[in-house]
């Protein structure tokens, strides 16, 4: 299945619904990813806004 990237908080999906907001509206084609694995001491985390452990699109 390929890997898309849901339009609502760009967290990279490969099923039907999005697993952190429930999204069901992706983008087939994104640009580089950041993966976030302690969002509370990430300054990535903080830059981009992100709250939630995951692997990001950074630009749909």
């Amino acid at each position: 299945m390929a890997v898309k990237a849901c339009k609502a908080c760009k967290h990279i999906v490969e099923g039907s619904s999005c697993p952190a907001c429930g999204g069901r509206e992706f983008a087939d084609s994104f640009k580089g990813r950041v993966a976030i694995v302690q969002p509370e001491h990430s300054e990535v985390a903080k830059q981009l806004k992100h709250e939630k452990k995951g692997v990001f699109a950074l630009k749909l």
